[in-house]
C-alpha cells in the first residue's frame, strides 16, 4: 500500500484502514477475526476503526487481543464515544472503558459518534481535555452534515477536528452534494465507513451492475476493489472496509494499487450519478 492521507494535524494515514462494526460478537468467530485484523496490520492497513457501541465493547476486545502483541506505536487507532456520554465526565468515563478494552493508554483519534444532546461546545471542551492528558492525540466528528460542521467551525477550539467519518460508497453519494466540498475547503478529512455498501438497500446492487463488473475484469479484482479504489480516488479519503476473513481484508488493501482511469470513472459516474440537489445523510 502506498496511498496515504495526511490529516490537519500532520499524522499519515493509510488510505484503506480496517473497520471493526460488527466484528467480536461472534466466539466461533473470534481468532478467525484477530487473524485478520493482523495480517491488515502487516499488509500497511494499520489504521483500526472502533467504537464503543460496537456490539457493546465487544468489537474493541476482539481489536485489543488482535494488536496485543503489536507494536503500539506502529498502529493508528480510532474509536468513538456515544452521544450519551459526550459530556460532563461522562466522556472520560467511556474513553477510559475504551482504552481498558483495547489494552492501551491513549488513542490517536477520538470521534463524537453522532450528534446529541450535550452541548457541542461542552464536547468540543472535553475532548480538549483528554488531548492535554494525553489520553487522545486528536480527535473528529462522525455523522456530521454541513450545517453541524458549520456549527463546529463556530467554536474556538472546533476547527481541531481532524475528521468527519461517514457513509459514503458508489450507491450514496450524498455528501458530494456540499458536505464534501466544505470539508475540502476547510481540509477536514474524510474517513469512509460503508466504502462497501454493506447497509441494506443502499447496495444498490453495486455488485452486480454491468460497469463494475467489466472494469473489475479489465484490472482483473474484484469487484470490491473497484469500489475501494474509487471511494479513495481523491488522495483524501480513508476507506474503513470490514472484514471478517484474512483474505477479504489483504484483497481490500489491494484496492489501493488500482487506478481507474478516466474513462472507467466517468462510466461510473453515468452508472451512479453524483446528487444535483441537497440529500440527508445515509447513516446505516
Amino acid at each position: 500500500m502506498n496511498h496515504k492521507v495526511v490529516l490537519q494535524n500532520g499524522d499519515s494515514l493509510p488510505a484503506i484502514g480496517q473497520g471493526t462494526w460488527y466484528l467480536g460478537e461472534n466466539p466461533a468467530r473470534l481468532s478467525q477475526e484477530i487473524e485478520g485484523i493482523r495480517k491488515g496490520v502487516a499488509a500497511g492497513q494499520y489504521l483500526i476503526d472502533t467504537a464503543e457501541m460496537y456490539g457493546d465493547g465487544d468489537a474493541e476486545r476482539m481489536a485489543g487481543r488482535a494488536i496485543a502483541p503489536l507494536v503500539r506505536e506502529k498502529l493508528y487507532l480510532v474509536s468513538k464515544v456515544l452521544p450519551s456520554h459526550a459530556g460532563g465526565r461522562a466522556l472520560e468515563a467511556a474513553l477510559d472503558g475504551s482504552l481498558k478494552r483495547l489494552g492501551t493508554d491513549y488513542l490517536d483519534l477520538y470521534l463524537y459518534h453522532w450528534r446529541g444532546s450535550y452541548p457541542l461546545s461542552e464536547t468540543v471542551r472535553r475532548l480538549e481535555e483528554m488531548k492535554k492528558k494525553g489520553k487522545i492525540r486528536a480527535w473528529g466528528v462522525s455523522n456530521f452534515d454541513t450545517d453541524d460542521m458549520e456549527e463546529l467551525w463556530r467554536i474556538p477550539e472546533g476547527r481541531n477536528c481532524q475528521v468527519n467519518q461517514v457513509l459514503y460508497h458508489t450507491g450514496s453519494r450524498g455528501i458530494e452534494f456540499d458536505l464534501l466540498p466544505w470539508m475540502r475547503e476547510h481540509h477536514v478529512a474524510l474517513m469512509s465507513y460503508c466504502p462497501l455498501a454493506q447497509a441494506g438497500s443502499l447496495r444498490r446492487g453495486l455488485f452486480d451492475n454491468a460497469v463494475l463488473k467489466r472494469i473489475a475484469e479489465t484490472h482483473g479484482v474484484p469487484v470490491t476493489e473497484i469500489l475501494l479504489a474509487w471511494n479513495i480516488r481523491d488522495g483524501h479519503t480513508v476507506a474503513i472496509p470490514r472484514s471478517s476473513k484474512s483474505a477479504h481484508t489483504l484483497s481490500n488493501g489491494h484496492a489501493d494499487t488500482v487506478v481507474l482511469t478516466e474513462e472507467e470513472l466517468q462510466a461510473i459516474d453515468r452508472a451512479y450519478p453524483a446528487p444535483r440537489r441537497k440529500v440527508a445523510l445515509d447513516m446505516q
